[in-house]
């Protein structure tokens, strides 16, 4: 009885969740001006969206920035986890993530707010016109996402058995051989959940973004606000359900890619 419960609760929390997704989807396919009324099916929001350059402009921008964040907050995070895992003192290991997790629950607004700050003061003391940009919105996006890939590294580690590090040191391996060999390939899943967290993050992000862009860098989330506030346009319907089965498919390399390391460590 429990079983069909939990099945059911499970259910009914997946409907919610998706039928809005379903709904915008569904009416980005009409020929319609607005989604009060289905009208004939058609491909012809879809079309106007990429023969609008400025979009695409703006979606490769968004794509390119979600796969740089991946990459580095992959990269700088795992080293992160590394120095926190390498910590002797408890209570200095017990600070660090205490600074870590603060990152993860501070408000958006405030993040986007303090860089906004540095940013700003970084363009006066250069004498520059203004910072804000491509590489402002990279840079914020890293440092956000750093911290959640420090968590989805950590418990990799914790589980790691401290066995196999004195086995490849009594063997003769060096620091760099022991992490590049032993320790990096044990904790990849970690690092990959860490990727593709840091690449939904900065999809998905708006506050921060709202408050780092400019010189007519856009992202998605800023351009789609900004495209809501002037009304309902179901580009922005189309647009949604293109992000939807990016991610998804991101989603899917993701799940693939697990599967096959659990296949492995089964063997």
């Amino acid at each position: 009885m429990k079983n069909i419960s939990s099945k059911i609760y499970l259910a009914v929390i997946f409907i919610i969740l998706y039928i809005p997704i379903i709904y915008l989807s569904y009416y980005s396919f009409s020929s319609g001006k607005n989604m009060v009324e289905f009208q004939e099916f058609s491909w012809i929001h879809y079309t106007e969206l990429f023969e609008n350059t400025r979009m695409m402009v703006i979606l490769i921008n968004t794509i390119a920035v979600a796969l740089l964040c991946g990459v580095f907050s992959a990269i700088l995070g795992t080293l992160g986890a590394l120095g926190i895992y390498s910590i002797r003192s408890n209570k200095l290991k017990n600070s660090y993530l205490v600074g870590n997790n603060l990152l993860i629950v501070s408000p958006d607004v405030i993040i986007g707010c303090s860089f906004l700050l540095v940013f700003t003061f970084i363009s006066d003391k250069l004498g520059l016109e203004s910072v804000q940009g491509f590489w402002s919105v990279l840079i914020s996006h890293i440092a956000f996402s750093i911290p959640i890939v420090v968590l989805m590294v950590l418990p990799k580690l914790y589980e790691m058995p401290v066995s196999i590090i004195d086995a490849a040191v009594d063997l003769g391996a060096s620091y760099y051989q022991v992490v590049t060999k032993v320790i990096i390939p044990y904790i990849t899943p970690g690092i990959l959940a860490g990727f593709f967290m840091g690449l939904t993050y900065s999809l998905d992000d708006f506050a921060v973004t709202f408050f780092v862009t400019g010189n007519g860098f856009q992202t998605l989330s800023v351009e789609i606000y900004s495209m809501a506030r002037q009304g309902i346009n179901l580009q922005i319907n189309a647009l949604s359900t293109v992000i939807t089965i990016f991610v998804f498919l991101a989603v899917l390399v993701y799940y693939l890619i697990s599967v096959r390391n659990l296949k492995k460590e089964g063997k």
